[in-house]
C-alpha cells in the first residue's frame, strides 16, 4: 500500500464516516518497502492539489520518515530502507505551486523526492489503525483488509 494511499483513507465504520478522527488512518508496526515506479511528473502535478499535506506531513512522522529541511545540496536518501530520510527542503504546509516542479523540462530534487515519497514507499506489513473508533485494519503483502466484522457495519 503506497504512502499516497493512505492520503484518502478513512475508517470504514458508519460511526466513523461524520468523525474528523478517523482521518487519517494511523500506521502500526509498519514495514516499509521501496517499490521502483517510473518518474511520472505530470502525474506529480495533478495530484499535488488533492493532497492533505497536515495528514501526509503526520504519516510521515508515524512510520519514521524524516522530512527534513536541508539546503539542496545535502538532500539524500539513506540506502532507501524503513526509516530511511528524506530530503524534503521545501516541503511546505500548504500545496507547492505544480509549475515549480520542473525547470527547463528536468524534474527538480524536490519533485524526485516526492515522487519517492508518495508512489514508491509502500507499507508492506503492519496495521492501519481508526484514530476514532481504534479499530485495526490489518495490511498484508501490501494490500489493506477493510472487511468489517457483522457486529461493526
Amino acid at each position: 500500500m503506497k504512502i499516497l494511499t493512505l492520503n484518502f483513507l478513512t475508517c470504514a465504520r458508519k460511526s466513523c464516516k461524520t468523525s474528523a478522527a478517523s482521518f487519517p488512518l494511523h500506521p502500526r508496526d509498519a514495514e516499509l518497502e521501496i517499490v521502483e515506479v517510473d518518474y511520472n511528473p505530470l502525474f506529480l502535478k495533478n495530484i499535488m492539489p488533492r493532497l492533505e499535506w497536515s495528514a501526509l506531513r503526520s504519516l510521515c512522522s508515524e512510520v519514521q520518515i524524516n522530512l527534513t529541511i536541508t539546503p539542496a545540496a545535502e538532500t539524500t536518501h539513506a540506502d532507501k530502507n524503513p526509516g530511511f530520510q528524506i530530503g524534503l527542503d521545501t516541503l511546505p504546509v500548504e500545496m507547492p505551486e505544480p509549475d515549480t516542479l520542473e525547470e527547463g523540462g528536468e524534474a527538480t530534487q524536490v519533485a524526485r523526492e516526492l515522487h519517492s515519497l508518495l508512489m514508491e514507499t509502500t507499507i508492506a506489513e503492519g496495521k492501519l489503525v481508526c484514530g476514532n473508533c481504534r479499530h485495526e485494519y490489518m495490511v498484508k503483502e501490501g494490500i489493506a483488509n477493510f472487511l468489517l466484522p457483522a457486529h461493526m457495519v
